[in-house]
């Protein structure tokens, strides 16, 4: 895996490939059962509340931690081109899907593509200062989605 923070253009560069076919790893980003699997590092868990993954669409959903607190995230999706990419807007939020102005938002790119030996997925995440992507990182970012990419890797071996 790859991350390359670029303070300067408020960028999270993230690529990683896995070991399964671009539809298997579409499907893993895509579909709520599947995102709950691997999308929250452990001992966390991702629980969906609703999913409607098309432009226009967002998914709605917590990171419930070992203790039952529950932090609550949007992420409004923007475009969607089938097996190849698709962006969104990250917000963290209340249970009933408020922003919290406290904590920052992010844009995310994701990119697919075959590779000889499976795919590889390019994520680049877009801020709106370099203040808060700082705080994303001291959040745990780095740690938190390196810990969720390695979870794919177990669905795929299911």
């Amino acid at each position: 895996m790859e991350i390359v923070k670029d303070a300067a253009q408020k960028k999270i560069f993230i690529k990683r490939e896995f070991n399964a076919e671009l539809e298997k790893v579409w499907q893993a980003w895509t579909t709520a059962e599947l995102l709950d699997e691997w999308w929250a590092p452990k001992p966390w868990k991702a629980r969906t509340k609703s999913l409607d993954f098309r432009e226009g669409g967002k998914w709605f959903y917590a990171m419930v931690g070992p203790d039952g607190s529950e932090s609550w995230v949007r992420m409004d999706i923007i475009t969607v081109s089938p097996l190849k990419s698709f962006t969104v807007y990250d917000n963290f939020t209340d249970e009933n899907g408020n922003t919290n102005p406290a904590l920052p938002g992010m844009e995310w790119k994701c990119e697919f593509s075959k590779t000889a030996d499976g795919t590889l997925v390019s994520v680049e995440i877009s801020f709106s200062s370099e203040e808060n992507m700082k705080k994303i990182i001291e959040m745990g970012f780095e740690e938190g989605f390196s810990s969720a990419l390695n979870n794919l890797d177990e669905v795929f071996k299911n």
